[in-house]
């Protein structure tokens, strides 16, 4: 019954993560839920361990129908990857308390932008020089990967919200490119937590299944009702993610 609950879950959080990112709102919360008594480093883990398949595939499905911008965004990928972890040695040196009261407002203050710039993100128009549109987007994956090592909420539709308010990137393309980075982010999450010990791997693996079919369908919709869907859902979990963190953030 446990591993049928996560493994849900885990298809349900591969669905959303895979259009807007977000997908730990679902999950970690039912990990936690269903193995109380587990470290939270082991759910943690266990987490990334079944997601990072999911974003996986889904970066390969937009691959094949979205023109990804790979010159620029591997050389991101790499600055994600070498900022979460850095990230994650930080927070072995910095309580990351400080940023659990900071973020819902920040959140608030990309939700607010977002529906006040009505045609935001909606032509996916790319303003700059290649050279230029490529160091934006290594200090983007860097400072956001960073983010991800240190403390983590957020981080996909933080990725996306930068790409198109800096690079011109309409949400698709901003969803298709952030999945990347989330990869590059998460295998050196898993990278940290693996050498600690803390993942469950035969979890890990059901749950990997399941979020992979999860990210299939999600990425469909995605593709199929373009930029303007997706923005309707980057705004529905930038909502529920302002809610989650500001409960934790102020009444818990």
């Amino acid at each position: 019954m446990e591993l049928l609950i996560v493994s849900l879950a885990s298809l349900l959080a591969g669905l959303v993560d895979s259009i807007v990112g977000g997908g730990g709102l679902v999950l970690v919360p039912a990990l936690f839920a269903t193995f109380p008594n587990a470290a939270p480093a082991t759910l943690f883990g266990t987490n990334k361990s079944a997601s990072v398949w999911g974003t996986a595939i889904a970066t390969a499905q937009y691959s094949r129908r979205v023109q990804m911008r790979w010159a620029v965004l591997l050389p991101a990928a790499g600055a994600a990857l070498v900022g979460s972890f850095l990230g994650a040695w930080h927070v072995t040196l910095i309580n990351p308390d400080f940023l659990r009261r900071l973020l819902p407002l920040i959140l608030l203050a990309v939700l607010i932008y977002t529906l006040v710039k009505k045609d935001l993100g909606h032509t996916h128009a790319p303003r700059h020089t290649r050279g230029r549109e490529t160091a934006l987007a290594c200090v983007i994956g860097a400072v956001i990967g960073w983010y991800d090592g240190f403390f983590g909420p957020g981080t996909g539709s933080f990725f996306i919200f930068l790409f198109v308010r800096f690079l011109g990137y309409d949400f698709l393309n901003a969803s298709a490119s952030a999945k990347l980075l989330n990869v590059a982010t998460n295998i050196a999450a898993i990278a940290l937590f693996a050498s600690k010990g803390h993942i469950w791997w035969h979890i890990g693996l059901m749950m990997a299944v399941a979020n992979v079919v999860g990210s299939l369908i999600g990425t469909r919709l995605a593709l199929k009702h373009g930029a303007g869907f997706v923005r309707g859902v980057f705004i529905f979990v930038v909502s529920a993610l302002i809610l989650k963190t500001g409960y934790d953030a102020f009444f818990k």
